[in-house]
């Protein structure tokens, strides 16, 4: 049999009876699957497919410019087209797909223009409050964040994209909400998530290399913090964040 993609083992791993009947949009040839998928139980059902979606857009198993019919993905993560639409719904207002009328859900291609463009706006909404709470922010509460450091660089050494992408939103939301500002968190958070799906050319994410040297950054931005090393938190800041940010 062949290997299946992480996220929908994942999916499945919960347990409960396979979907059946869905309808509506066409499948345009997607092959069920070789046999009946145990499907998550509601009401996580969901939250669990929209895990397992955004999962495998970070691994490229959903590929960019292709189309997906929720009956199909139902099939394929062993649940019913329903929380697929809805998960894909979602994913849409999160600008991750688009909508294409009668037949599915289209995976969004990002060029490398709009892909540098995200990432300045994050560096100019992130850094400068960074650079206040360094500034502000007791060094004790920095040490505290080192746990969400080093689960990012296991994440990084396992090679699994989809870890990695969460522990890495996790230690930014992390140092973001220190600033007391909620709306400033979810708004740096979903920025980050659309510079995170992988893109034609981009060989389907960074290689483990680049992720550890990515998680890398995050420990040492915690020491530059945590010595009040102002010279060292803009050095590390503009290794991640690029050269222009600071």
């Amino acid at each position: 049999m062949p290997r299946q993609p992480r996220a929908e083992r994942a999916l499945r791993e919960t347990g409960a009876p396979p979907a059946h009947g869905a309808r509506g949009e066409h499948t345009h040839g997607e092959q069920p699957p070789a046999r009946p998928r145990a499907a998550v139980q509601r009401p996580s059902v969901r939250g669990q497919v929209l895990d397992a979606l955004r999962a495998a857009l970070v691994e490229g198993e959903l590929r960019p410019g292709e189309v997906y019919s929720a009956p199909a993905l139902g099939e394929r993560f062993g649940v019913s087209a329903t929380p697929v639409r809805e998960a894909m719904q979602q994913l849409a207002l999160e600008g991750a797909v688009e909508v294409v009328p009668n037949r599915g859900f289209r995976v969004v291609r990002r060029d490398a223009r709009e892909l540098a463009e995200l990432a300045e706006v994050r560096a100019l909404i992130e850094v400068p409050v960074v650079l206040r709470l360094a500034r502000t922010v007791p060094v004790e509460r920095w040490a505290q964040l080192r746990p969400l450091a080093e689960a990012a660089v296991r994440a990084a050494s396992s090679g699994r994209r989809a870890s990695y992408a969460e522990a890495d939103r996790a230690f930014h939301r992390a140092v973001l909400s220190l600033s007391g500002n909620e709306q400033l968190v979810r708004i740096a958070d979903d920025l980050h998530r659309r510079t995170q799906c992988p893109q034609p050319g981009t060989a389907y994410g960074p290689a483990r290399t680049a992720l550890l040297a990515a998680a890398a950054e995050h420990g040492a931005l915690l020491d530059a913090l945590i010595a009040q090393d102002m010279d060292a938190v803009r050095d590390v800041l503009r290794r991640h964040y690029g050269e222009a940010c600071c």
